[in-house]
């Protein structure tokens, strides 16, 4: 039985989690190993709703105040499975990952 790693990407930024995901794709083609996806997730969306003023002066209904502000994050999931080749692992653990994005990166098989 062959053992996989799964990489698991999460971001703000769908772009910097594509071109995170090629960098690895390319990495594992050099190599010779096999690559499955990138495989985007559900995108989870974090909605706030925060008021204008920060005295708190203002309607506090819901209606036709137009006191409040609504923000919102989303976060974007992507993930592969790669063979696991210790010699592509530890060349995907040199790759310049930015602060925003989270990897993490799970043995099994």
């Amino acid at each position: 039985m062959v053992q996989t790693a799964r990489i698991k990407l999460a971001g703000k930024d769908p772009k910097e989690l594509d071109s995170i995901c090629t960098e690895i794709k390319d990495m594992a083609d050099k190599a010779g190993v096999v690559v499955r996806g990138p495989i985007p997730l559900p995108t989870k969306t974090l909605k706030i709703p925060v008021m204008k003023t920060p005295c708190g002066d203002g309607m506090h209904r819901g209606g036709g105040g137009g006191n409040w502000e609504h923000w919102e994050m989303r976060i974007h999931k992507r993930i592969l499975d790669v063979a696991a080749n210790e010699r592509v692992l530890h060349s995907i653990t040199r790759i310049r990952i930015p602060r925003d994005v989270n990897i993490e990166i799970e043995l099994t098989g």
